[in-house]
């Protein structure tokens, strides 16, 4: 098993985070290329979130206001969005708002934001599709697509029945958990990207390679999404069903992990030869493991804790930019979109993101917003 020094790690990661405000500023990234430099997307983008999310949990864990300051107002830049015409929001409100509005109301006890949180909440239950029992993917023509990642949106509706003590924001997630777990998760654990459904009957009709390699493979950050967002759906409900999908998706990602524990892209493929890794699957999935290891009997904690550990002392060893303090991502290799040539070999900020929490639990960071 690998070994580092959770605590000196923290450390180093808040000297590498105060650089990136500097390098960021008022930036919106999502992707850094060869060159280091991260992108700058419209605020209404699926990532906008991760950002303001790693510095919120590194103010947490260090009282750093440097943190505080340059988080402090992303949730209202975001809420500007539901303004706009055509409303460009889409499932993927979860990733933004929670770790906007819920971490700024969790952290800071802010009413505003607070408010904007259940907003998006509200928008979110609102593309629930009754017929099917499923809330829709994206905008567009494809009324009828429910996808993995959306397993992780769903924590937005829990914490808002939470807060409201209204129940109908948390039978939504329920319900589109239960239709991703019957039709989303195969019996050896694998996953895909994509199900379609009939917008009007809710008949399941295919599943969709997405941004896996095909249909019938195991895109790696998509089996990590589910096991992470199970893991979730199971601390929200306490349904037994939902901790047994989380630990037959992880014992399925846990498997597929090549000797340094960061997985190709996908699962299934004909040949690794040439293919790239994704470091983001890596975190997402070292972040759901240690999520897992806290629910179960302690005879089976350290399966799942030294999963995560092994994945993210490699990360830490083999992917990390330490010693490139020009360079504005955390993590190297990652993957975006592989079938659509999109996004290969570079950092992501939900890549980075995940690092950052996961490294924040392993020191003993107790709050959960997902």
């Amino acid at each position: 098993m690998y070994k580092f020094n959770e605590k000196k790690l923290v450390k180093r990661l808040e000297e590498k985070v105060e650089r990136m405000v500097e390098q960021i500023g008022e930036k919106s990234p999502h992707v850094a290329r060869a060159d280091g430099v991260y992108d700058d997307m419209p605020h209404v983008w699926w990532t906008s979130g991760f950002w303001p999310g790693i510095l919120w949990v590194l103010y947490d864990m260090t009282d750093n206001e440097k943190f505080k300051d340059a988080a402090m107002h992303w949730d209202e830049k975001l809420q500007i969005c539901f303004s706009e015409h055509p409303n460009k929001f889409d499932h993927d409100v979860g990733f933004q708002f929670l770790l906007t509005a819920v971490m700024k109301h969790n952290i800071l006890k802010s009413e505003s934001s607070l408010e904007i949180g259940l907003k998006a909440a509200n928008y979110l239950a609102g593309r629930f599709n009754p017929a099917g029992q499923f809330i829709r993917a994206w905008n567009g023509d494809k009324i009828g697509w429910a996808i993995i990642d959306c397993m992780m949106n769903v924590s937005l509706l829990f914490w808002a029945s939470r807060v409201t003590g209204d129940p109908r924001y948390k039978q939504i997630a329920t319900l589109h958990a239960d239709t991703i777990l019957k039709h989303g998760i195969r019996e050896d654990g694998s996953v895909c990207h994509i199900l379609s459904f009939d917008p009007v009957s809710g008949d399941f009709i295919e599943s969709i390679g997405g941004q896996g390699n095909a249909p019938d493979s195991a895109w790696s950050r998509g089996n990590a999404w589910a096991l992470y967002g199970f893991a979730n759906t199971y601390r929200h409900t306490g349904d037994a069903r939902y901790l047994h999908a989380a630990k037959r998706v992880a014992h399925h990602f846990i498997a597929g992990l090549p000797e340094d524990y960061v997985p190709y892209w996908d699962f299934r493929l004909n040949s690794i030869e040439n293919e790239p890794r994704d470091s983001s699957a890596a975190a997402i999935a070292a972040s759901g493991l240690l999520e897992i290891a806290e629910m179960v009997p302690s005879n089976e904690k350290r399966l799942y804790a030294d999963a995560a550990t092994n994945i993210l002392a490699s990360l830490t060893e083999n992917y990390a930019t330490w010693d490139q303090p020009e360079h504005q991502g955390i993590l190297v290799e990652g993957t975006g979109h592989k079938p659509a040539n999109e996004n290969i070999n570079v950092s992501l900020i939900y890549g980075d993101y995940y690092y950052v929490e996961a490294i924040a639990k392993v020191n003993g960071w107790e709050r959960r917003i997902f």
